[in-house]
């Protein structure tokens, strides 16, 4: 079973790259991607993905909207943002929304990595059991 994921961020330059990155990763799968917050929404009720890459700063409606519809949601993906902000007050926010990582866009292949494997086994383990 691969995780499936929803990339959402307005720089089309940015979501290729994460894209090419998840690319290599085994068990990790790009099942869509979305450039504004109102799309993501859509995008996540249709796809059902497991993770949604979620930038922080879109036109309209922004990741931090987002994430908060998502956590009213019956079985809400997880969420991990990522951002050039760096401010502690954008770490304490996603961590008050129950999203599983704050990444600064510049470490996202560091800081991603580990989260993905981690997910990748929970998720292997969890199909071998059923």
């Amino acid at each position: 079973m691969s995780l499936r994921i929803l990339l959402v961020d307005d720089s089309l330059t940015f979501v290729g790259a994460v894209r090419q990155f998840l690319a290599l990763l085994p068990g990790a799968s790009v099942v869509g991607e979305a450039h504004d917050g109102k799309d993501a929404i859509e995008k996540v009720r249709a796809l059902s993905p497991d993770l949604v890459l979620l930038d922080v700063s879109m036109p309209g409606v922004g990741g931090v909207e987002v994430a908060r519809t998502l956590r009213l949601w019956p079985q809400p993906p997880s969420v991990v943002f990522l951002s050039m902000h760096d401010a502690s007050a954008y770490q304490t926010m996603a961590d008050e929304l129950g999203a599983l990582a704050y990444i600064n866009k510049s470490d996202f292949v560091l800081r991603l990595l580990p989260i993905i494997e981690r997910m990748v086994a929970v998720s292997a383990a969890q199909s071998h059991e059923n």
